[in-house]
């Protein structure tokens, strides 16, 4: 009798969350944005013009080379930390202050990518923002 009981408590805790766990909430900011992967995935579907797929490529090449540049500092920086808390006792002030220069990098490696899905966007008609989005809700419903 316990065991069943046990189970029966355990399915309901477990139940719910797993159902949960498998529902993606909602992102109301990326749900309006689109990968530059997705666009030119979908260049010919969504009639992309010479101009467009011009500043598509140019912008992201311009993003790789920041990105490259700045995922190198945050290696460079990592290994830092790495060797500040690999101490048998760790400056506090120290690890602190490198932690901050390991998030500024991070902030500005998001922000570069932001930019870019915010830039690639704008040049987008709002009929291919629209066929983007039609595109997108079909791929979460797989």
């Amino acid at each position: 009798m316990r065991l069943r009981v046990l189970i029966l408590f355990s399915l309901l805790l477990l139940g719910p969350g797993s159902v949960l766990a498998q529902q993606k909430p909602p992102d109301p900011i990326g749900d309006s944005l689109f990968p530059p992967e997705m666009v030119m995935q979908h260049q010919n579907a969504l009639g992309l013009t010479e101009d467009q797929k011009n500043f598509l490529k140019a912008e992201m090449r311009k993003v790789q080379l920041q990105f490259t540049e700045l995922s190198w500092q945050l290696q460079d920086e990592t290994e830092i930390m790495a060797s500040l808390v690999k101490q048998d006792r760790v400056d506090e002030q120290q690890v602190l202050a490198q932690l901050d220069k390991l998030l500024n990098l991070e902030r500005e490696i998001k922000r570069l990518h932001f930019s870019l899905i915010i830039r690639i966007k704008n040049r987008l008609t709002p009929e291919q923002q629209a066929q983007l989005m039609v595109l997108k809700n079909k791929n979460k419903e797989k």
